[in-house]
């Protein structure tokens, strides 16, 4: 079983209504990503269809280095065809439980957890993206900043590895770690980014400093 690398970057969340284009422009990005470090990709695009998706991340993988990760949200059924390490899971989602009886041997089960979730929502996972830690549009107005305390007492209290997500930058990457977590995930500060590269080379320089 594969876990996630320190640093994970997510898919836009949009690529069906960006079209051929958004999808050309994220692969790009990804592959310009991929040779400043990158290694681990969250491929999260609940509007896309079965068949797109699974090309779609059978490119990632080929984008990817040998020992690169990939994970897809929600899409048990496709884990094994798409070659991916991990099914990503939410409170929306199968139970981890439920899931582990459905996938093949050595596939990875995330969840991500939040601040008030129902006790042992989470239970069977692998590991945990814990957040949102700090402001972030894509939680604005449904889930509040947690903020980095919150942060360390999750991570103290989880049974498995937790990443921080939610309005990282370079700059919160020390407190995350001081706080425990295992790495984080990032989605507008990686891939997302003006410069992919110039990005995640920074956000992976603070994970080794």
């Amino acid at each position: 079983m594969s876990l996630p690398p320190p640093l994970v970057a997510l898919s836009p969340g949009d690529l069906a209504r960006r079209g051929a284009a958004g999808e050309r422009t994220f692969l790009d990005a990804t592959a310009r990503a991929v040779r400043a470090g990158l290694r681990g990709i969250l491929l999260r695009e609940p509007a896309l269809q079965d068949r797109p998706l699974l090309e779609l991340a059978r490119r990632l993988r080929d984008a990817l280095p040998e020992d690169g990760w990939t994970a897809v949200h929600d899409r048990v059924h496709l884990a094994a065809a798409c070659g991916a390490q991990a099914v990503h899971l939410g409170f929306r989602s199968l139970t981890p439980a439920r899931v582990r009886r459905l996938l093949p041997d050595g596939i990875a089960i995330g969840f991500s957890a939040h601040a008030g979730d129902e006790p042992g929502l989470a239970e069977g996972s692998d590991y945990l993206f814990f957040g949102p830690v700090l402001e972030t549009p894509s939680k604005r107005g449904w889930k509040e900043p947690v903020g980095l305390e919150r942060l360390a007492r999750e991570v103290r209290r989880s049974p498995v590895p937790v990443w921080a997500i939610g309005g990282i930058g370079p700059e919160h990457v020390r407190a995350c770690l001081d706080a425990g977590c295992a790495g984080v995930a990032v989605r507008s500060g990686a891939l997302l980014a003006a410069d992919p590269a110039a990005a995640c080379a920074e956000l992976l320089s603070a994970l080794a400093g």
